[in-house]
C-alpha cells in the first residue's frame, strides 16, 4: 500500500466514507488514506480461487461467507482486506433479510496476499489491528516464498509451508488445505 500524499492531509472518517470508491481501493488508516495496489496475476489467482474453496465449504451449510475486496469498517479506520470471511450469523443483514451493503464490523478470518510493491509490515499492521479488534484468525500469504503467516489472537504468529495444513475458522474444521495445495493454483504447466 501506498500513503496518498495529497500534502498528508488529515481527513475523518466520516469525510472519506463520503468519497467516492476508487479501483484500487482506498483505505482509511489513522487519518490518513492508503492506497492499495492493483492486484496482479498472482494475487489476483489466489484471491478468486481460495473465496471459491472457501464459499464451497461454508455456504450450503450456512456456516460463512468469503468476500473478496469488501470494505469493513470498525473500529476508526476502513480497511478493504483482500478476502473477509464472516461467519454465517456475523454476515450484515437488511430488514427484508438481504445480505447489507456496509459491513461496519470485523472479519472473522482476514487473508491478505503480499503483492510484489507492498511493505509485508503494512500489511501485517492491518491484519494485527484486525485480530486486535475481534478478528479470530488472520493469513498473510506470501507468493514469492510461497509460506502463509498465520495470526491469532493471544498466539504468537506461525509461518505454514510445504504440506502444512493450513488453519481455519472452527467452523469451517472439514476445509482442509496444505500450503502446496495453495501455491499449486499459480502454477499453469
Amino acid at each position: 500500500m501506498v500513503r496518498v500524499t495529497q500534502a498528508e492531509i488529515q481527513i475523518t472518517l466520516e469525510e472519506f466514507l463520503a468519497l467516492p470508491e476508487t479501483q484500487p481501493a482506498r483505505e482509511y488508516v489513522e487519518g490518513q488514506i492508503e492506497q492499495k495496489p492493483m492486484p496482479q496475476g498472482e494475487q489476483s489467482t489466489l484471491q478468486i480461487r481460495l473465496g471459491t474453496v472457501i464459499n464451497e465449504a461454508a455456504l450450503a451449510k450456512k456456516l460463512a461467507h468469503a468476500f473478496t475486496e469488501l470494505r469493513c469498517t470498525f473500529a476508526g479506520r476502513s480497511v478493504v482486506p483482500d478476502i473477509s470471511v464472516f461467519t454465517w450469523e456475523r454476515i450484515p443483514k437488511t430488514e427484508q433479510g438481504k445480505i447489507a451493503n456496509r459491513f461496519e464490523s470485523h472479519p472473522d478470518w482476514v487473508i491478505e496476499i503480499l503483492s510484489p510493491d507492498q511493505s509485508a509490515n503494512q500489511v501485517i499492521r492491518k491484519i494485527l489491528f484486525c485480530i486486535h479488534h475481534g478478528t479470530q484468525l488472520g493469513w498473510l500469504i506470501d507468493p514469492t516464498d510461497e509460506s502463509v503467516m498465520i495470526v491469532k489472537p493471544n498466539l504468537f504468529p506461525e509461518i505454514k509451508f510445504g504440506d502444512d495444513i493450513l488453519p481455519t475458522l472452527e467452523t469451517l474444521e472439514d476445509l482442509q488445505l496444505s500450503a502446496q495445495e495453495l501455491f499449486s493454483w499459480l502454477s499453469f504447466q
